[in-house]
């Protein structure tokens, strides 16, 4: 699933909504057409925002002192996703 499935379906969507004149006993092609063109917007739209999520790791480390103190840190980084 991809920018190529999104585009696929929204192309075939809006020829099915818009170009296409023949009717189907049953079967509203017109309404297909727009489902399918909403199919296609979301999957684009999913795709766009899975790509550019952000990973997040966090560790976090104590540290005991000779006289018994303990010192936690913690640290956060953001990890890039890999490039597709």
């Amino acid at each position: 699933m991809g920018y190529g499935l999104g585009v696929f379906l929204l192309a075939v969507g809006l020829a099915l909504a818009l170009a296409v004149t023949d009717s189907i006993n049953g079967v509203d092609l017109t309404m297909i057409g727009w489902i399918l063109a909403a199919a296609g917007v979301l999957v684009i739209v999913l795709t766009a925002v899975q790509l550019n999520t952000r990973r997040r790791a966090t560790s976090v480390a104590t540290t005991v002192h000779p006289d018994g103190r303990q010192t936690v840190s913690e640290r956060r980084s953001d990890i890039d996703p890999p490039a597709v």
